[in-house]
């Protein structure tokens, strides 16, 4: 039912999903971002996935194959996202794709790009502006790694506590070193963390979310030397929930899916509330028995739950509705 074509946008390898049937009318357009920490994943491990988005939601998905750390560090995979992008804007009637329709998505770290292209696109008005954001479970700060899901979920797989701030450490230095430092909070100054907690604070999570054993943590101070490595976490094209209001406010319509059993459960409700307290209308689908990477796991052959296909439907929806 689709055309599948590998092509390259600028130096971006690309994988084009297009319906088959003849439509009336433009479709819609998604450009997809792979989860995988920023260190896996690929245009494969997500096929499965980009197919049914293309083929139930009748849009025409563009999969983007960025750079990978920790050969690649940031912000080379922001920037191949951003770039086939923009190189995908002003192409669109080549694909058939309406201008006024066009959405990113991106499941984990992809949601980490999805939302921090967004934001780069929010305020240009060289391009076509962006429908909506779809962010599956998306990873959107590292300043605290003891937010209550953090602390609740820190052994589920798919993703671990430690294995979350490893990965950002990848994706920031290539390396994992400051590891320690980052999972007890010592890797930002207090004043920074301050000034950042009417965003980034356990007062933003809904009390129901801190029933399960949630502890309050003494903040931390950090040392120049740590902070020097990892100041860049203070960057919203790395930790899109430290943009300013004045981005915020002028992002497109988003779908925001989170799962109670997973760490960056709470990232996902603290930039739900920062886009609803600026205007910005959310679409919120929580899994309650969901845990993170459930979406790539509809459709396999010996792994699947139902609560993944509930999540997949609800994009779909969200994208009919566009």
């Amino acid at each position: 039912k689709l055309f599948i074509k590998d092509l390259w946008f600028e130096k971006v390898p690309v994988r084009i999903y297009q319906p088959k049937a003849p439509s009336a009318s433009q479709r819609r357009g998604v450009m997809f971002f792979h989860g995988g920490g920023w260190v896996f994943g690929s245009i494969e491990t997500h096929e499965k996935l980009c197919r049914s988005i293309a083929r139930d939601s009748d849009s025409v998905v563009v999969s983007v194959g960025y750079r990978l750390a920790p050969e690649h560090k940031y912000p080379a995979a922001y920037e191949d996202c951003l770039n086939a992008t923009q190189h995908f804007l002003p192409a669109l009637e080549h694909y058939g794709v309406d201008p006024a329709r066009v959405t990113v998505c991106g499941d984990s770290a992809g949601g980490n790009l999805a939302a921090a292209v967004s934001q780069t696109l929010a305020g240009r008005a060289d391009f076509p502006k962006l429908r909506a954001q779809i962010l599956l479970y998306p990873g959107l700060q590292a300043l605290d790694f003891n937010l209550p899901s953090y602390q609740q979920n820190r052994g589920v797989p798919l993703l671990f506590r430690e294995r979350a701030a490893f990965y950002v450490l990848q994706y920031l230095n290539g390396n994992a070193t400051n590891l320690e430092e980052v999972l007890e909070g010592s890797h930002i100054p207090i004043d920074i963390k301050l000034n950042y907690q009417k965003w980034v604070s356990p007062d933003n999570i809904p009390e129901k979310f801190k029933v399960r054993g949630y502890k309050p943590r003494v903040l931390l101070d950090c040392t120049t030397e740590v902070f020097e490595k990892v100041k860049r976490f203070c960057e919203p094209n790395l930790c899109p929930l430290l943009a300013e209001d004045s981005v915020v406010q002028q992002l497109p319509e988003s779908f925001i899916l989170t799962c109670e059993y997973d760490v960056l459960r709470d990232d996902g409700l603290l930039y739900k509330k920062r886009l609803e307290n600026n205007g910005v209308r959310v679409t919120w689908c929580h899994l309650e028995d969901g845990f993170h990477g459930i979406m790539n796991s509809f459709g396999s052959d010996w792994l699947s739950f139902p609560s993944g296909k509930r999540g997949l439907d609800n994009v779909i929806n969200f994208l009919k509705s566009l």
